[in-house]
């Protein structure tokens, strides 16, 4: 029998077909071990991480004036229906010989000061009225409702979040009550009763509601 020896091309076909298969196999056999490797392991997401963090408690934020400027004072006040005959005619709203009960407090006394959330909360409206000037409304936790009147310079868009002492805009005027000046006049609602904000300011959420 004649003894044929290989060519070398074909070696080198042989040597090559032989090294893609091995390649091959590897892959299969890493790609095996790294879907076993994913499937066994358990990840560890930063919810938990955040879990462990505690929560703010939002009925436990004491309840801030909507300024901070110390020579801030009230120019007209809420209207008490249980309070003396002299502090409820100071509280009266005269405008075009309508009067009218005043459900906030209109604050003031200053020619320029900034106007700063109560509570964390987000921005729900704002809106131009012809009557009420530039107005702000914020949500806050269990159904408290802050607003902001006669405003200017607004520096917040509606969906907002905002957190307790954020400037939101600065004093400005209105024609409701055209004779304060600069002022800012201002209502906090709780489950839709305005509320006297000179009797819920340092206080809690929580205690405001009982």
């Amino acid at each position: 029998m004649e003894n044929r020896k290989l060519r070398k091309s074909t070696i080198y076909l042989l040597y090559s077909v032989g090294f893609v298969l091995l390649v091959g196999i590897a892959y299969l056999i890493e790609g095996t071990f790294t879907t076993r490797h994913l499937d066994d392991t358990t990840y560890v997401g930063d919810t938990i991480i955040k879990d462990k963090v505690k929560p703010v408690v939002a009925e436990e934020d004491k309840i801030l004036r909507p300024f901070t400027d110390n020579e801030v004072k009230v120019l007209r006040d809420y209207y008490d229906y249980q309070g003396n005959e002299e502090s409820q005619e100071k509280s009266i709203i005269e405008y075009n010989k309508t009067y009218m009960q005043n459900s906030g407090i209109c604050y003031g006394g200053k020619d320029d000061f900034d106007v700063v959330s109560i509570l964390d909360g987000k921005v729900i409206d704002i809106k131009d009225d012809d009557l009420l000037g530039t107005t702000v409304q914020i949500e806050h936790a269990n159904n408290i409702i802050s607003v902001y009147q006669s405003l200017k310079e607004v520096n917040v868009k509606v969906n907002d979040q905002v957190k307790a002492g954020d400037k939101i805009a600065k004093a400005g005027t209105n024609n409701l009550n055209k004779d304060l000046g600069t002022h800012l006049y201002f209502e906090i609602i709780a489950d839709g009763t305005n509320l006297n904000p000179e009797k819920v300011y340092d206080k809690t959420i929580k205690e405001i509601k009982g």
